[in-house]
């Protein structure tokens, strides 16, 4: 536990076979009651890969995005009574020494959604981020704070921390098959916002490898519109 609270560290991932090993090492054990690897369907090791470094996996069968990825293990660490869930990704692009900044707001009890933020002081994008990438997490933010009137440096990252009591609230309709991708991640931000709960930026490390080593699976035009989607089908009222 971490003061006072279970905890719950949950990892989407998707074909990366060689990286998730690296990621599941990298997170201090004594830190988080259970790492959670949510493999969706990947056709590598992946699977094979976490659960030697002691990972649990748990297996969609088939690809089914990010987005559902991420809500499965969040309902699966709601079902086993954790208290709170860290995400971090697969590719291992985030550091988990940073976990505990995501922690302290929400089990301080001054928080119940915790971002971290490349773009706070303290924060830094290390690597080969690629120009489209810095423009499109600029102008996202932008969007995002423009339609919830509330100031915003970060939206996209992937890595944060969530109360997991908060789906239990019924005005959250996470299960709709438009948010099995990148969607996901923004709308809960939004829901978050707006329902009144307490959210808060920390700022945190990004990691972008050299080129040559794949530095996404995103496609700048399919998934990034799915990632912009949110803001104008939830703050013109389309969705809810």
């Amino acid at each position: 536990m971490y003061k006072g609270k279970k905890l719950i560290a949950i990892i989407p991932a998707f074909n990366e076979e060689a990286k998730i090993g690296h990621v599941v090492d990298r997170i201090d054990a004594q830190l988080v009651d259970k790492i959670l690897v949510v493999d969706d369907g990947s056709t590598d090791k992946t699977a094979e890969v976490a659960r030697r470094q002691g990972a649990t996996v748990l297996s969609t069968g088939n690809p089914t995005g990010v987005g559902a990825a991420i809500r499965r293990g969040m309902q699966y660490g709601r079902d086993a009574n954790f208290d709170v869930a860290v995400i971090l990704a697969g590719n291992n692009k985030d550091e988990p020494k940073e976990i505990p900044r995501l922690l302290d707001p929400i089990c301080d009890e001054a928080a119940e959604f915790v971002m971290g933020s490349r773009y706070l002081p303290g924060g830094s994008s290390g690597g080969d981020m690629p120009i489209y990438r810095r423009l499109a997490t600029r102008l996202h933010p932008w969007l995002m704070s423009v339609f919830t009137r509330r100031r915003l440096t970060e939206t996209t990252n992937g890595f944060r921390a969530v109360r997991l009591s908060i789906l239990d609230d019924k005005r959250l309709h996470l299960n709709q098959k438009w948010l099995d991708t990148y969607g996901l991640e923004v709308y809960f931000l939004w829901k978050v916002i707006k329902l009144g709960y307490r959210h808060k930026e920390v700022p945190c490390t990004k990691i972008y490898p050299s080129k040559k080593l794949g530095i996404t699976k995103m496609r700048p035009v399919i998934d990034w519109w799915a990632i912009l989607r949110p803001i104008f089908l939830l703050g013109f009222g389309i969705r809810r």
